[in-house]
């Protein structure tokens, strides 16, 4: 009798060790979508954007983030296309993007651009890597 209450125990010990590491393997496998940075620049003072694209680079050092975009060679398609450029920088996660965005570092040049440019701002939330 012992040696089947033993064995028991073990089984059960066994089932509860693999199910809890079948709960972290899942976990690890679920994957953050992306968050994605989108602006429309409509440039109307050269010289001061210029001062505000010198100091951009340094507010996103410490995001881990990659420029997908940075153009104004755009092609409409349908509708009517941005006055301007068009960036797109992607982020971890929107989370990641908006404290970017939200970063001190960022809101220290943030009036720089405002006041060389119009723009239209996005984050927008990618799809989850499969």
């Amino acid at each position: 009798m012992k040696t089947n209450h033993k064995l028991a125990l073990v089984a059960l010990a066994g089932l509860s060790i693999g199910v809890a590491g079948d709960k972290v393997i899942h976990a690890q496998q679920v994957k953050t979508p992306p968050g994605y940075f989108i602006a429309e620049v409509e440039v109307t003072d050269p010289a001061t954007m210029q001062k505000y694209g010198e100091k951009v680079p340094e507010t996103l050092t410490p995001f881990n983030h990659q420029y997908l975009v940075r153009s104004r060679n755009i092609q409409a398609l349908e509708g009517e296309p941005p006055k301007g450029g068009v960036v797109v920088i992607t982020f971890d996660s929107a989370e990641k993007a908006r404290e970017w965005y939200d970063s001190p570092a960022y809101a220290a040049i943030k009036p720089i651009r405002q006041s060389a440019a119009k723009s239209r701002i996005f984050i927008v939330e990618g799809v989850a890597p499969q």
